[in-house]
């Protein structure tokens, strides 16, 4: 009987460390959920003339409100504009609770659940509870068309 008990404790040990590999890392490679994103540079949004396009359109850089952002919920991703052309894409999922975040308002992107509030500028946590910021998405402009990926 103990051997069995090893056995069940082994595969469910192997099986909660695939689970925590699984939803713990956000495809940045740290595993941490956010870390250090702002050097993305598809996230600040600035791309070159020319750049090839991204994938699918999100909204017109004249749609993003400067000193503002816009919400998508079914994309899961906030875009920002912190200032005139420069923009910035994040998930729109809290780091808290995974709520998605409902508002961008007062240089803030907010979320509803717990009252969590992220900088427009680097998703950088302004009011907890979260610890974390929000992740980087990847996001091109040009020609005046913000597409994610």
């Amino acid at each position: 009987m103990n051997a069995r008990r090893r056995t069940v404790l082994t595969a469910g040990a192997a099986g909660a460390a695939a689970l925590v590999t699984g939803c713990g890392s956000d495809g940045d490679g740290d595993g941490g959920g956010g870390g250090d994103t702002a050097g993305t540079p598809t996230a600040s949004g600035t791309a070159s003339p020319g750049a090839s396009p991204g994938g699918e359109e999100l909204a017109a850089t004249a749609d993003i409100p400067v000193g503002g952002g816009t919400v998508f919920k079914e994309r899961k991703v906030v875009v920002t504009q912190p200032e005139e052309g420069e923009f910035k894409a994040f998930s729109a999922v809290c780091t808290h609770a995974k709520c998605l975040v409902s508002t961008v308002e007062d240089g803030t992107i907010n979320c509803p659940c717990h009252g969590s509030k992220f900088s427009i500028t680097d998703a950088a946590v302004e009011a907890g509870p979260a610890t974390r910021p929000l992740p980087a998405e990847r996001i091109t402009v040009s020609d005046g068309t913000i597409r994610l990926g």
